[in-house]
């Protein structure tokens, strides 16, 4: 743990290897463990924060968006329930990271394709995606409201942002059979994460509520 000095200030901050302690401590699955200690989370921030990588806290993109804590990253994965070869959806993927996550946890084998509005975030996760090597990634300028038509059906879909309500058309891109969607709903300035199973054409059924959260809105557009 590194100590930053100022006037009547001591800041500590994380490394890397406590970061992965402290999630193991909060019940995060072993899987989850050994995907954050692949990806580096200093790649997919800017350089003045990447002494901060560690901190199990939200860190600043730009134009207002948010790469998220840390933990909620882990609480989330861990209730998508991946497996290797899986075709995932994330819309608003921002910096890049969580695809990265999402692809250790998926292999080779599997695809994770990335939605964001944002032009400035597509180009810069566009290189953190190439510079970190992971050929299995997609990311699209895209608006998340309609989700991602062109290749649905999804096994898993996360969407890393607020909404009042998940949209049925984003809902009904999922797998028929056992496809999980998990999101962040509620109010601007309090959410629950919540984790929807889809068992039939007709029949979804929301299996987990979790609530104390607090994502960027769901920005929309062209």
């Amino acid at each position: 743990m590194i100590k930053i000095f100022k006037p009547g200030k001591l800041f500590l901050i994380m490394n890397k290897k406590e970061l992965l302690w402290s999630l193991r401590e909060r019940g995060a699955p072993e899987k989850i463990i050994d995907a954050f200690s692949k990806v580096n989370r200093e790649n997919f921030i800017s350089n003045n924060l990447k002494k901060m990588a560690y901190e199990d806290t939200p860190l600043p993109l730009t134009k207002g968006q948010t790469t998220s804590q840390p933990y909620t990253i882990a609480l989330m994965l861990s209730n998508l329930h991946l497996k290797p070869g899986q075709k995932v959806l994330e819309i608003g993927s921002g910096s890049g990271y969580v695809l990265a996550l999402i692809s250790e946890l998926i292999g080779k084998t599997g695809k994770v394709i990335g939605l964001e509005i944002i032009p400035e975030l597509v180009k810069k996760s566009k290189e953190n995606i190439e510079d970190a090597g992971y050929k299995n990634i997609k990311i699209y300028k895209r608006n998340g409201s309609n989700g991602f038509p062109d290749e649905a059906k999804f096994d898993r879909i996360l969407i890393s942002a607020a909404l009042r309500d998940v949209p049925e058309k984003i809902m009904a891109q999922l797998k028929t059979h056992g496809g999980i969607l998990v999101a962040p709903k509620g109010s601007r300035f309090e959410q629950e994460i919540i984790v929807i199973e889809r068992h039939s054409e007709a029949e979804f059924e929301i299996k987990k509520r979790l609530p104390g959260f607090v994502f960027v809105p769901f920005v929309e557009g062209d």
